[in-house]
């Protein structure tokens, strides 16, 4: 049933006229009352009819893309590329042909944040909404996700998923393009292990992301088959396992403290995985202020194949995501251009990428 704006100034206790006032700004309201009436929005999902309030059914001409961070390359990336599809070739005429607005939304890596702009774009009847990155694991989360798009794919807002596995249970999302991270973090760690190296730290992202957790099981899957987490029996309880794994932001500082005490737990490690190649450069600067060489001493591996990991000094052995490619591939989703990957999810292979980070550990 629909909510209607009687039923949130019921639920404030307040006059219709004062929910209308403090929804549009434009009187000022006690802000004991703005709360209230706030508060009844939110718990009654109520979503405010924009200038075609007699088209309630109809979408507007916006498109939100929600990122964990615009700064970081690997969702500007995807986000440039999701916008040149819905904003149009532009052919500097100036008019507006089949375009639609597309507005980046930087949630922080917040999941209230998140909900909160998926309930702003609901409000303004977004045409579509991108997810990108990894999901937050999280029962309560994922439920309120769950419904939330539920409620936005009802309304005719077309959902994709770009880099983020399909939500458990939720048939709202029309595609998902997920990311084969765990078969790129199981052949990186393969390559390394292929050199010779045994003692391999992992500088992990975030523990509840599920872009951190599926690197790593790719990783631990690599080292279990070669025998390198004790000999096969109660391998997932070795504690070289978590000894040799340090969990921790998505950014250099984590890289560098992350390797420090990799280090120090354990001084013959002869090479480091890192969770990314943001991570990958902080950990090859603690590398370098410990003394030791990139990669004569210590192999350093990244994920992503950012721009700037050819320019790493040396260049960084990574595996590339095809991030401007799935970027451009979820906007075309969301404006309809394309049709759905069977069953609505496409696995996108992930490139292993040997450079000059990575080599046979030192003899003797």
């Amino acid at each position: 049933m629909t909510v209607t704006l009687a039923d949130v100034a019921a639920r404030a206790r307040v006059s219709p006229a004062t929910v209308s006032r403090v929804l549009n700004g434009n009187y000022p309201v006690a802000a004991s009352t703005r709360e209230r009436v706030l508060r009844a929005v939110d718990d009654l999902d109520y979503v405010l009819n924009g200038p075609a309030s007699s088209l309630a059914a109809a979408t507007s001409d916006l498109v939100g893309i929600l990122v964990n961070d615009i700064a970081d390359p690997f969702f500007g990336i995807m986000a440039g590329a999701a916008q040149s599809e819905i904003g149009g070739p532009g052919d500097g005429s100036g008019r507006a042909g089949g375009e639609k607005l597309a507005v980046v939304c930087n949630t922080g890596g917040s999941p209230a944040r998140e909900l909160t702009y998926l309930t702003l774009l609901q409000r303004q009847r977004a045409a579509a909404v991108v997810l990108t990155g990894g999901a937050l694991e999280d029962p309560v989360h994922q439920a309120a996700m769950s419904a939330k798009l539920a409620k936005l794919a009802d309304a005719g807002t077309r959902i994709v998923f770009c880099g983020r596995p399909p939500l458990p249970g939720n048939d709202a999302v029309a595609a998902s393009l997920a990311f084969d991270n765990r078969g790129g973090g199981r052949r990186l760690t393969e390559h390394l292990i292929s050199l010779g190296h045994r003692r391999i730290g992992y500088v992990a992202g975030p523990r509840e992301r599920t872009t951190t957790r599926h690197r790593l099981e790719g990783h631990r899957e690599a080292m279990r088959a070669a025998g390198l987490y004790g000999d096969g029996s109660g391998a997932d309880k070795h504690p070289d396992m978590e000894r040799l794994t340090v969990h921790g932001p998505y950014d250099r500082r984590s890289g560098y403290e992350a390797t420090l005490e990799l280090l120090r737990r354990e001084p013959g490690v002869t090479a480091i995985v890192a969770a990314n190649d943001t991570v990958a450069l902080g950990a090859g600067a603690a590398i370098r202020d410990q003394g030791l060489r990139i990669p004569q001493d210590v192999s350093v591996a990244g994920f992503d194949d950012l721009p700037f990991s050819v320019d790493a000094v040396p260049a960084l052995t990574t595996v590339r995501l095809p991030l401007f490619e799935a970027g451009a591939r979820a906007g075309r989703l969301a404006m309809g251009k394309e049709t759905p990957p069977p069953g609505g999810i496409a696995t996108i292979a992930a490139e292993l990428m040997v450079r000059g980070s990575t080599a046979p550990p030192r003899v003797g």
